[in-house]
């Protein structure tokens, strides 16, 4: 029986003299990937030839570098906004060290910010199950909030940008949580393609998918409760990517705290995998569909991001990605399973 879902590779290589070799013939081999979803593709090559670079993370201490910080515990009170009584009747969200409040740049009606910890600096190790646990369900129960409020705003998203190389504008830990009508056009290609996937094979893509990773164990790393851990056939970062798909859940509605807890233990894992490898920041990502619906599941995705160098703290986004929307990877997903994969198994 053939699969409905085709991992579709295109092989090729380039030739040169290399001045690295007296200008002898050099062959250098890549790939162009197919997303089995969508049908984007993605470029897999420099094979080796890009590592993370180490960020210090003491010189984020120094107060010349540190500057004015609005979420460290003595600036909350004054710096940090309120939502109104009609959207948070308390202004601000409290659960452990974490605080949710109204971002001041709003990406969208109802857009919350989650402080993650009272340190400013906090490295991977220092995020703890609990740092985590309460941080998520601080804003999953935003966003339940805010979809009994606002249904007009059918799609939920939680999204993380860690240390200055992901984009973050602030060092201290937070995520966003935000409803909205338009969660970007990677989320609404991959929701028209899953209800695409649906209504020609009458089956459901993110089930099918799982399904048959962990039946080919190439890039399947485990199963934890209803999550499902895999390294994807293509990947929207330079270094990799990882990604969580849960199955039963399809909207916000669906997401359970033993979910949320699960989510928890392999981010742990992946934090544990990515300093022992040298990662020292990434973006992220918990895209929930709309309600009402059964094709397109839930799922977390997480790439590693670095400088290239750190001379000219040169980024690791090009012309691939911004101006021909076209992902470019240096690790085969393959690679990344094996070396993640002893991360899981050590509970």
């Amino acid at each position: 029986m053939t699969p409905l879902i085709n991992f579709r590779i295109i092989e090729s290589e380039s030739t040169f003299l290399d001045p690295r070799k007296g200008f002898s013939p050099a062959t250098i081999r890549f790939q162009v990937r197919y997303d089995p979803l969508t049908g984007r593709t993605c470029h897999f090559s420099h094979f080796g030839a890009i590592r993370s670079q180490k960020l210090d993370l003491s010189r984020y201490h120094h107060a010349d570098v540190k500057g004015f910080c609005p979420f460290c515990p003595e600036k909350r009170e004054k710096a940090t906004p309120r939502f109104s009584p009609d959207v948070v009747p308390e202004g601000r969200l409290a659960r452990g060290e974490a605080l949710l409040v109204p971002n001041l740049f709003p990406y969208d009606i109802h857009s919350g910010v989650a402080i993650m910890t009272d340190d400013h600096v906090v490295p991977l190790s220092g995020f703890t199950g609990d740092r985590l646990r309460d941080a998520i369900s601080l804003g999953i129960d935003f966003l339940r909030n805010i979809a009994d409020l606002d249904p007009s705003l059918p799609y939920h998203l939680m999204t993380w940008n860690y240390m200055p190389p992901s984009g973050g504008g602030l060092v201290h830990p937070h995520q966003q949580y935000f409803a909205t009508a338009f969660p970007g056009n990677q989320f609404m290609d991959e929701l028209a393609a899953s209800k695409r996937f649906s209504h020609e094979h009458n089956q459901n893509y993110w089930h099918s998918l799982v399904n048959l990773e962990a039946e080919k164990g190439e890039r399947y790393i485990c199963q934890k409760g209803r999550g499902h851990w895999l390294a994807p056939f293509t990947s929207l970062g330079l270094l990799g990517e990882i990604m969580c798909v849960f199955p039963g859940v399809f909207s916000i509605r669906d997401l359970t705290d033993a979910d949320m807890d699960d989510l928890v233990y392999g981010l742990l894992r992946v934090f544990r995998f990515y300093e022992e490898s040298g990662i020292f920041s990434f973006n992220a990502s918990l895209s929930l569909g709309p309600a009402g619906q059964d094709h397109f599941c839930s799922f977390f995705r997480i790439v590693p991001r670095t400088f290239l160098n750190m001379r000219d703290f040169a980024p690791d986004l090009n012309f691939f990605q911004a101006v021909l929307s076209e992902p470019v990877c240096v690790v085969l997903p393959e690679d990344l399973c094996r070396d993640i994969k002893p991360y899981f198994n050590n509970q």
